[in-house]
Parts: structure tokens; C-alpha cells; sequence
């Protein structure tokens, strides 16, 4: 039977990695921060400490010595520290390891991943060695699948930190959280000015539905807050209706909205690859459409 090892210290990483690995295995247990409930994943040992997480060097022995004890693998969330403790935790073990995979099969007995490649422009299906992975955040929907009988063992942190926690300043956020949108107004470079956010979000409002962009949007001119990026290097999103306006549909972001239900691209480009992913593509400028659109909605 496969024996896995998962860790996060993210309460939503974790629940994504055993949603994961529930589909492949219910030899699973996991390293925890105290608090996390477990219950509705299929979970053998939950090993948790009651400490704050802010320096890879904390956990290394820990996650080491409890993967050294006779498990398959180790999977691990791909957050800042996931991905640091993972890469430490390789080394000092000297296992193989891949990172930001979205599917883990094994054939034969031997394991085969896919993560993205170049920058996400394509996909790599790869045979690998690798005993350690980081699973990318996304990559499944949460599911609980029923009470599975598990032990909680309270553990300590016993690495010495190498920097030293001086305070913390929280990043200012927005008050809604994209991932749990059904519909969702997306906007891109191609709307051209600053101005047409604002009709971006009264489509939005009149569908009652949230705005979104994509990184140039949010990360390169901040004409919306950062954590309502989509894509690779933001969040992956699964609505019931997806409407990207002046997109031109790089896969970078495309892999962060491949999932929604229903895709609807409006774009003057009609060669845009994003009319590859839409159901329904309308060739047209934004700012002659979009006021159609809500006319319509208003009548």
C-alpha cells in the first residue's frame, strides 16, 4: 500500500493536498499546524505542532526524521516555506525531488507528474524518480469524502531558526475572495485605460458576480488589487461563468480559469487565443460591447 507523508502549513493547502491525495491512497498522514481538523479526509496520524511557522529551518528535522520512517513519498504544499522545506528537506536526505506538479500517477509502480514548462506555455508529462514533490495551489477542488478514525500527536519544532521574526506587517487584502466567485468579469491589457475597469465592475455588479484581472492588470499597472489576479503566478478559479474582456488568453493565464463552466471572451483581436478556450467569443471593441451588454441587463 502507498504511504504518503503530506505537509502544509496552510489550512487550505493542506485541505487541497488531501483532497489530493485521498484519490490515490488512504495511507496518508500529516504534519500540521494545532487546529487544523482533519475530519472528512481519509487521514491515518496528524503530527501537530503549536508554534508559529515563519523560518524553513524550524520544521526540516521534523518533516525529515518523521519521512525517513518508512514512507513512499512526501508531498508538500507549494507555499513560500512549502517550497524551501521541501528543497531543504531533498537535500539533507539527498531524495529526488519535483516541484509545482498538478497530477502524480503511478504506473508500474514508478511515478509519473505533470507541472507546467516554460513558463506555463506547455505542459511536461514526465517519468520521474523523485521522492519529494510540491503540489501547485489549484490544482484540485476540495473534497471531503467521509470520517476516517485518525491519532493527533503533538510534536515540537526543534530546528533552530536562521532568522529572527522582528514583526509582522499583514499585506492589505480585499474583501472577497475570488476563488468562491460563480461568475466572474475578467479584464486584461487589452482594455487600454484605467477607466474601463470601472466598466468592467458595473458588469460585474449587474450580473452579481466579482472583477478579476490578469497579471499585467494586477501586478504590473495595479489597477486591481493583487490578490484578484488570475492565473499561474495568481489563482486558479473554477465559476460557473468566466467573461474575459481584453484578454488575449496567454496560457500563464489561462491556467488559472481553464476550469470555469462557461467562457466568454470579448476581444477586437479575432485571432486572440483566448477564443480557443471561450464557448462564446464576440469580436469587438470592449467599449462598444460592453455597454450593450448592460443595456440589455438594465431593459
Amino acid at each position: 500500500m502507498l504511504k504518503i507523508l503530506a505537509f502544509s502549513e496552510r489550512k487550505e493547502l493542506l485541505e487541497e493536498l488531501l483532497s489530493f491525495l485521498n484519490e490515490r491512497t488512504e495511507e496518508i498522514d500529516i504534519i500540521c499546524k494545532k487546529g487544523f481538523d482533519p475530519s472528512g479526509f481519509k487521514i491515518q496520524n496528524a503530527y501537530c505542532f503549536n508554534q508559529d511557522l515563519f523560518d524553513p529551518w524550524q520544521a526540516v528535522d521534523l518533516v525529515s526524521n518523521l519521512f525517513s520512517n518508512g514512507y513512499n513519498y512526501l508531498f508538500v504544499g507549494a507555499s513560500t516555506i512549502g517550497r524551501e522545506i521541501a528543497a531543504l528537506v531533498s537535500q539533507k536526505l539527498g531524495y529526488p525531488m519535483e516541484t509545482d506538479v498538478f497530477d502524480f500517477q503511478l504506473v508500474n509502480g514508478r511515478p509519473i507528474v505533470k507541472r507546467y514548462y516554460f513558463g506555463g506555455k506547455t505542459v511536461m508529462t514526465k517519468e520521474t524518480e523523485a521522492k519529494i514533490f510540491t503540489l501547485l495551489p489549484g490544482s484540485t477542488e476540495v473534497k471531503k469524502i467521509g470520517q476516517k478514525v485518525y491519532s493527533i500527536k503533538e510534536v515540537e519544532l526543534n530546528g533552530l531558526p536562521k532568522t529572527k521574526l522582528l514583526g509582522i506587517e499583514e499585506k492589505a487584502k480585499g474583501s472577497v475572495d475570488i476563488t468562491k466567485a460563480q461568475i466572474i468579469v475578467s479584464v486584461g491589457r487589452g482594455i487600454g485605460k484605467r477607466e474601463g475597469i470601472e466598466l468592467a465592475r458595473k458588469l460585474a455588479e449587474k450580473l452579481g458576480g466579482e472583477i478579476a484581472g490578469s497579471r499585467p492588470i494586477c501586478s504590473d499597472l495595479h489597477w486591481l488589487e493583487e490578490d484578484r489576479q488570475v492565473g499561474l503566478s495568481g489563482k486558479k478559479v473554477r465559476p460557473k461563468i468566466y467573461i474575459a474582456l481584453g484578454i488575449s488568453g496567454q496560457i500563464q493565464h489561462i491556467v488559472g480559469m481553464r476550469d470555469s463552466k462557461i467562457v466568454i471572451a470579448i476581444n477586437k483581436d479575432k485571432n486572440a487565443p483566448i477564443f480557443n478556450e471561450a464557448d462564446y467569443g464576440i469580436v469587438g471593441d470592449i467599449y462598444a460591447v460592453v455597454p450593450l451588454i448592460l443595456e440589455k441587463l438594465e431593459g
